[in-house]
């Protein structure tokens, strides 16, 4: 093993190995040999392989955070050596990364035992927990990279799986339309992202996360000519064409379209993606090149609008859906905003730590929502629900935590990373904080009253299910009520916990760059005396009024007046529309951009193929030949005669020019 940076002992180097390895060889068993191991099998290879790298990402947590371990920075494998351009794979294991693959391989596990009652009678059952546990391989490649070709693999490594598992239940022609559209949006936001990794190898001459970093305060005013007679900070062209991919990852405004869409998969991986993997690595990606964010401020104030968008207005949509799921997909777009919106105000610490309590709490939403689909028969509309805590108690006071976790309820884990969020946007000096501040308080609301509505219209009100329905309600079985249990712990305590040490007290150490006139969190940690005055204090400030207004309107409207949202619905009906239109943008992208392109293609196809190709070089040239060819039949007639009068003329014209030459 080639070691670069600060060297860690082979021992620890093995244990990383191991944490990737662990999740791939259970894929590999489980897909490859599904037939041989069984359902059990698949499903026992894939649990204890994640299980594994659990165990081991924790005992690497304990290491560095705890026993004072060293960064580890190595190099694994040397893939391609020409001139400076060194393709490799190596492992960056520091305060950020080993909190990062925690999170990953903890809410995996769960979600793999979960996925044994969800999955339970499905054909494709060993299929799944094979794609499951490359998902997570994928996502560990990711976040543990200490360069960039790594980097992209983890990246694109994420978007293939997702393809995979959205359209799952490829039978499905919403599945398959769904994954399509997922993996065509990536695309557009990868290809920023190459770009952008490209842009760093043409000035850096090296693809390595430190030396990158190292180089970067040299060039920090350097610029480039992008379209002539116009200058961009290189800075600003890098971060901005890594955050597009962050955009189409992380399912920011206008790449965000696929997201909602990925409720076709099956419940579980939709938690894995909403949760640990897919959409967390655009976060975690900006928060990695924070360096390189700090040196633009035109970047900065691009990611704090655009994450200002998509928590705003994505909250809006899911004051409208129906679907369970989609309530719960649309809530993360807008926590996604939450998060992007930390990461532009430099709070990247709080922006890591609300995806650190969201992780959880998400997690337990979806699979709360998947234990009432599966007592429902797979029915997701709440309109035929209600009710429901009599006969599944459980999974009713794991989703009242979830929720009371996601609307930022004090106390609980959201509360703690949200209202940090909402403070370092106010403190920001950036020209763009101003926006995005009044957009993530006015979320505060908005995602109280979908949380509640979700919440009340689910498990409290008229029971509005059939008859058949609601003579099978019971609590599901305790494969999927212990992950909930589970995950319902930390999203009930884990904000308390670490919002001294991860905010205020130097967590992240040096895998985090802030420049001192960014500090936003460095201000508040002057004012910071503990999670209880932090508590106090909150109860000063609107955001927690807006939550419990939420709360109260969700009530007001779906218990004590239930006919009132339709009344509302229709006096606003265009605005309801709207909403329920998704802003058109969907409608854009399939008629305008797909159409358009197919449309592109039909005209290259019926102008270039069929007219140009087909209708002139190929149709074209065989004409050509048969025209010639006929001409010439015509001059081979048979009859003697006609060859005798061509001798007489061709001598005729020998003799002419014989004469003309003489003369």
């Amino acid at each position: 093993m080639q070691h670069t940076g600060y060297i860690m002992t082979d021992n620890m180097g093995t244990i990383y190995l191991w944490i990737v390895l662990a999740p791939l060889i259970g894929s590999i068993i489980a897909g490859l040999f599904g037939k041989t191991v069984g359902r059990s099998g698949a499903h026992w290879v894939t649990i204890i392989g994640v299980g594994i790298s659990c165990i081991l990402s924790l005992i690497a947590y304990k290491h560095i955070m705890f026993d004072g371990g060293e960064i580890y920075n190595a190099t694994v494998y040397t893939w391609l050596v020409s001139g400076e351009l060194r393709l490799e794979a190596g492992f960056l294991v520091d305060k950020l990364s080993v909190t990062m693959m925690v999170v990953v391989t903890f809410v995996s596990w769960m979600i793999h035992i979960y996925t044994i009652g969800y999955m339970h009678d499905d054909p494709g059952y060993q299929r799944f927990f094979s794609y499951m546990s490359l998902f997570t391989f994928s996502m560990l490649m990711l976040v543990m990279s200490n360069n960039f070709l790594q980097l992209f693999f983890g990246w694109e490594a994420v978007g293939l799986v997702s393809y995979l598992l959205i359209g799952f239940w490829y039978k499905r022609e919403s599945a398959i339309f769904a994954s399509l559209k997922a993996f065509l949006v990536n695309r557009v936001g990868d290809f920023g992202f190459l770009l952008g990794v490209a842009a760093v190898f043409m000035c850096f001459n090296t693809l390595d996360y430190s030396e990158v970093f190292r180089q970067a305060p040299g060039l920090a005013e350097t610029t480039v000519t992008i379209f002539n007679g116009h200058e961009w900070s290189l800075m600003t062209v890098i971060c901005i064409c890594l955050f597009i991919g962050a955009m189409g990852k992380s399912a920011q405004f206008p790449l965000h379209v696929w997201l909602p869409d990925s409720m076709e998969g099956p419940t579980p991986i939709s938690a894995l993606i909403h949760a640990a993997t897919m959409v967390t690595a655009g976060i975690f990606m900006v928060a990695r090149m924070s360096p390189l964010y700090e040196l633009s401020e035109t970047a900065l104030n691009f990611v704090l609008i655009i994450g200002a968008i998509t928590a705003f207005f994505m909250g809006l949509l899911g004051l409208v859906q129906n679907d369970i799921k989609r309530v719960v997909a649309y809530s993360t777009l807008s926590q996604l905003g939450y998060m992007t919106v930390a990461l532009g105000a430099s709070a990247y610490a709080a922006a890591i730590f609300h995806l650190v309590t969201h992780a959880f709490f998400k997690a337990l939403l979806f699979l709360a929502a998947g234990s009432v689909i599966i007592a429902m028969h797979h029915e997701q509309d709440m309109r035929k629900m209600g009710g429901l805590y009599k006969y599944m108690p459980i999974t009713w006071f794991t989703c009242l935590i979830g929720a009371l976790a996601l609307i930022g309820f004090p106390g609980f884990s959201g509360f703690f990373s949200k209202d940090a969020i909402i403070e370092a946007v106010h403190a920001s000096t950036l020209p763009a904080a101003g926006v995005a501040y009044y957009a993530v308080l006015t979320g505060v609301f908005i995602t109280a009253l979908y949380s509640f509505r979700l919440f009340f219209m689910t498990f409290h009100g008229k029971e509005r299910m059939d008859r058949h329905t609601w003579e099978h309600l019971h609590e599901t079985p305790a494969v999927v009520t212990v992950p909930l249990v589970v995950l319902a712990i930390p999203s009930l305590m884990i904000g308390a916990w670490f919002i001294g040490p991860m905010l205020f007290e130097g967590y992240f150490g040096d895998a985090i760059v802030v420049a001192s006139q960014h500090g936003v969190l460095a201000g508040m940690g002057q004012n910071y005396h503990g999670v209880v005055s932090f508590t106090l204090h909150a109860f000063q400030q609107p955001p927690v009024y807006l939550a419990f207004a939420g709360i109260v309107v969700a009530w007001f409207l779906y218990i004590k007046f239930p006919a009132l949202p339709e009344k509302f619905a229709n006096i606003f009906k265009p605005v309801h529309q709207f909403l329920l239109w998704k802003y058109g943008l969907d409608d854009l992208n399939q008629f305008v951009f797909a159409g358009g392109t197919r449309n592109i293609g039909r005209l290259l196809w019926q102008i270039g193929d069929v007219k140009i190709i087909d209708g002139v070089l190929v149709d074209g040239s065989a004409l050509a030949v048969r025209w010639f060819s006929g001409v010439v039949r015509q001059v081979q007639t048979g009859y003697l005669y006609h060859y005798a009068f061509s001798m007489i003329i061709g001598l005729l014209l020998l003799l002419a020019i014989f004469v003309h030459k003489l003369i």
